[in-house]
C-alpha cells in the first residue's frame, strides 16, 4: 500500500533546469543590447550629423522586421528545431551590430541596426524561448517560468544599461557596438540544450493535430486572439518609444544624462521582480483582468510623470513604477495564447501576437522621433500613449481564458 501512495509522487515531472536557465541567459543576451540603443543615439548623431527621424527610422525598422520575423522563425522554430533557429539569430545580430558600428551612411544603419538586428532579435526573443520552455515545463508551471523567462530578459536590460554607457565612455559608440557583436556568438552555444521541436514535445503526440494554416485561420477567427492581438500593439508602442527616446527626453528637460542611465538600469532591476510576480500572479488570478490593469497602470504612471514636476527624484519614481510594469504583459500573454491553443503552434502564434507587438514598437520609435522634429518635443507622442493604454484596458477585460473550442476533436474522443 505505501509503494502505491508513493507512485504518484515520484511520477510527477520535474522542471528540466538545463533548458530553463539557458533560455534565461539566451533571452537576457538578446534583450540587452536592442534595449540599450537609446545610448547610442545622440553619440552617433553628433558624430554622424544626421538627425533623430533617421535613428528612430532605423529603430523602427528594428522593431518592425522583430515583429515580421517573429512568427517566421516561430514556425521554423516548431517545424525544424529551437536551436538552428537561436544559431541564426546570433549571427544575424552579431552581423547587423557590426554593420551599424561601421556605418557610414544611412542605408548602412538602416539594414544592420534595422533589418538585421531586428531578424536576430526576432530569431532569439521571447515567443521562441517560451514555445521551447512550454514543451518541456508541466501546464501547471508554465506561467511562473514564462515570468522567470521574462524576467532574465529583464536582466539583460538592467546589465546592459550601466555596461553600454561605460563602453561608450572608454571606447565610444563604435567600438561598443563591436564588443556587443562578439558577446552574441555565445548564443549558439547555450543554445545547445535547447534542441528539439515542436513533434519532439513530450505530449506531442496528444495534441490536436493541424498545418500551420489550419493553427493560423483558427487563431484568426478566435475573439480572444484578436482582442490579445490588439491590445499587445500598445505594449509595444509604449515600451519601445521609451527605450529609444527616454535618454533623449532626460536630455530636453534638463536632467543630467547619468539620471538616464540610472532609469533605464532600474527599469530593467524592476522589470524582474515586475515579471516574476506576474508569473506568480497570472498562475493564480484571471490573466485578462490582470492584463487590463497593468495597461490601466501604465497610464496612470505617464500621466503622472508628465503633470508633475519632472525631477531627478520622479524620474527615479517613473522608472521603478514603469519596470513593475514594463514586461509583466509577456507571461500571462503568452500563457493565454498556450491555453487557447496549446503548444503545438505555440511558436507560431505567438509570434503572430508579437508582430502586433512590433507594429506598434515601429510607430512608436519613428513616431517617437517624427514628432519630436515636427513639434520639438516628444508630448504629443507621451499623451498618445496614455490613451493608447486605456484602450488595451478595456480590450483585455472581454478575453476568455479558456482552450478554443474542437468540435472535431471532441467528435473524435
Amino acid at each position: 500500500m505505501s509503494q502505491t501512495r508513493l507512485a504518484p509522487a515520484a511520477a510527477q515531472p520535474s522542471l528540466p533546469w538545463l533548458i530553463v536557465i539557458c533560455g534565461c541567459l539566451i533571452a537576457a543576451l538578446n534583450f540587452g543590447p536592442r534595449s540599450a540603443m537609446g545610448f547610442f543615439q545622440l553619440p552617433m548623431l553628433a558624430e554622424m550629423g544626421w538627425d533623430r527621424t533617421t535613428f528612430g527610422l532605423a529603430m523602427a525598422i528594428q522593431n518592425l522586421l522583430w515583429g515580421i520575423g517573429q512568427p517566421i522563425f516561430g514556425a521554423v522554430a516548431d517545424r525544424f528545431g529551437t536551436w538552428r533557429v537561436l544559431a541564426l539569430s546570433a549571427i544575424l545580430y552579431a552581423s547587423g551590430l557590426l554593420m551599424m558600428a561601421t556605418a557610414s551612411n544611412v542605408a548602412m544603419l538602416h539594414i544592420g541596426g534595422g533589418v538585421l538586428v531586428g531578424l536576430g532579435v526576432a530569431g532569439g526573443s521571447f515567443s521562441i524561448i517560451l514555445a521551447a520552455f512550454a514543451r518541456n515545463v508541466p501546464a501547471e508551471k508554465r506561467s511562473f517560468i514564462f515570468g522567470l523567462a521574462t524576467a532574465a530578459g529583464s536582466a539583460g536590460m538592467f546589465i546592459f544599461a550601466p555596461i553600454s554607457q561605460g563602453l561608450i565612455n572608454a571606447f565610444g559608440w563604435s567600438d561598443s557596438l563591436i564588443y556587443m557583436s562578439i558577446a552574441m556568438l555565445i548564443v549558439p552555444i547555450l543554445a545547445i540544450p535547447l534542441i528539439g521541436n515542436a513533434a519532439s514535445n513530450r505530449s506531442a503526440q496528444a495534441e490536436f493535430q493541424q498545418t500551420i494554416g489550419q493553427a493560423l485561420r483558427e487563431a484568426l477567427r478566435h475573439r480572444s486572439f484578436l482582442l490579445l492581438v490588439s491590445g499587445f500593439f500598445v505594449c509595444g508602442f509604449q515600451v519601445a518609444f521609451i527605450t529609444a527616446h527616454f535618454p533623449a527626453y532626460i536630455g530636453d528637460i534638463g536632467i543630467d544624462a547619468r539620471y538616464a542611465v540610472i532609469a533605464l538600469a532600474l527599469i530593467g532591476f524592476f522589470n524582474i521582480i515586475g515579471s516574476l510576480a506576474s508569473g506568480y500572479i497570472g498562475q493564480r488570478y484571471p490573466k485578462p483582468a490582470f492584463l487590463a490593469l497593468i495597461y490601466l497602470g501604465r497610464s496612470i504612471a505617464v500621466t503622472a510623470f508628465l503633470l508633475l514636476p519632472q525631477t531627478p527624484t520622479s524620474v527615479v519614481v517613473f522608472a521603478i513604477v514603469m519596470g513593475l510594469l514594463w514586461l509583466s504583459t509577456v507571461p500571462p500573454t503568452n500563457a493565454l495564447v498556450a491555453i487557447m491553443f496549446g503548444t503545438r503552434h505555440l511558436g507560431l502564434l505567438g509570434g503572430v501576437v508579437f508582430f502586433s507587438h512590433q507594429v506598434g514598437s515601429f510607430l512608436g520609435v519613428w513616431l517617437g522621433g517624427y514628432l519630436y522634429d515636427l513639434f520639438g518635443s516628444y508630448d504629443s507622442i507621451w499623451w498618445l500613449g496614455v490613451l493608447l493604454g486605456l484602450f488595451a484596458a478595456v480590450v483585455h477585460w472581454p478575453i476568455r481564458e479558456q482552450a478554443v473550442e474542437r468540435p472535431v476533436l471532441a467528435a473524435a474522443e
